[in-house]
């Protein structure tokens, strides 16, 4: 991979014309608005519930709100584009309306609810794809000109935990994501983050390994997210459920911090925010 396919290193993130300093990590959490994702509390089913939880959020310090129509959880059932932006665009616009310096991310693989989305007031697109499920979705992006989260998958929602298979999981991520950030950097999009894609196409031992070698994803010179918050790679190795998963994310999260994650994207603000905080004082 040549050295000249990576971005210059970024400090910053330009959101909305607001440069946010990613040299200090900050937290994303998470608003589900759907009625199957895999951690039941953080379903959310009306307006006023998501008002609620995302002023709870900003309370406790989130600097990002990540909102999802589509539940990615293993075996989801696939869901319309109308479908998907029934369940968003009232909430968006209510968020963008109520909360006005929120920094609002859309969580979808579709280039035309993407779109959708930032027209209502959102302002980040998080892709689980990577570009691999819209052959539109860079175009778009490159378009609207917004910062842009391209994640690891193999496969789909609906497959990707059939037998996922890799030579060398730390490889070839990191050789996926290059190739897209090669597309990318063509069709001048430079407000990049990069996710792994923890629990996405890969078994609990691949979780493990990626996260042993997070460091090395530092070649990309990007901001990298990580979202391992209540996931089957926490409760599965410990025998319990995603309700009981706080403590082994908070774990994982502050290994995560340590290996130089930008941004947390969790289930539970305070917790990680705390982390934080408290690794701050390690490096200080």
């Amino acid at each position: 991979m040549a050295e000249k396919t990576f971005f210059e290193p970024k400090k910053s993130l330009n959101v909305h014309g607001k440069l946010i300093d990613l040299s200090q990590p900050k937290v994303m959490g998470i608003l589900n608005m759907t009625p199957d994702s895999f951690y039941s509390n953080s379903r959310t089913n009306s307006i006023d519930q998501a008002l609620k939880k995302t002023e709870q959020f900003l309370n406790e310090g989130a600097s990002f709100i990540d909102i999802g129509g589509y539940s990615s959880r293993p075996g989801a059932t696939d869901i319309s584009e109308d479908e998907e932006l029934q369940r968003l665009l009232p909430i968006i616009e209510k968020l963008a309306q109520v909360f006005p310096e929120l920094m609002i991310s859309v969580d979808t693989f579709r280039a035309k609810v993407a779109e959708a989305s930032i027209h209502a007031g959102a302002h980040l697109i998080n892709d689980i794809s990577a570009g691999d499920l819209d052959e539109g979705m860079f175009e778009t992006v490159a378009r609207l000109r917004v910062p842009y989260i391209i994640m690891h998958m193999q496969g789909n929602p609906q497959n990707m935990q059939h037998q996922p298979f890799y030579k060398n999981i730390v490889l070839d991520v990191i050789d996926d994501l290059a190739k897209k950030l090669a597309k990318l950097k063509a069709l001048h999009i430079h407000d990049v983050i990069i996710d792994p894609g923890f629990g996405f196409g890969k078994t609990t031992e691949h979780n493990y390994e990626l996260l042993n070698h997070l460091e090395d994803f530092k070649i990309f010179k990007l901001p990298v997210l990580v979202g391992v918050s209540r996931k089957g790679m926490i409760h599965k190795v410990l025998g319990t459920s995603a309700n009981e998963a706080l403590n082994g994310t908070t774990v994982l999260n502050t290994i995560a911090l340590q290996k130089g994650t930008s941004i947390l994207r969790v289930h539970d603000v305070k917790e990680a925010v705390e982390c934080i905080k408290l690794i701050a004082c390690l490096n200080n």
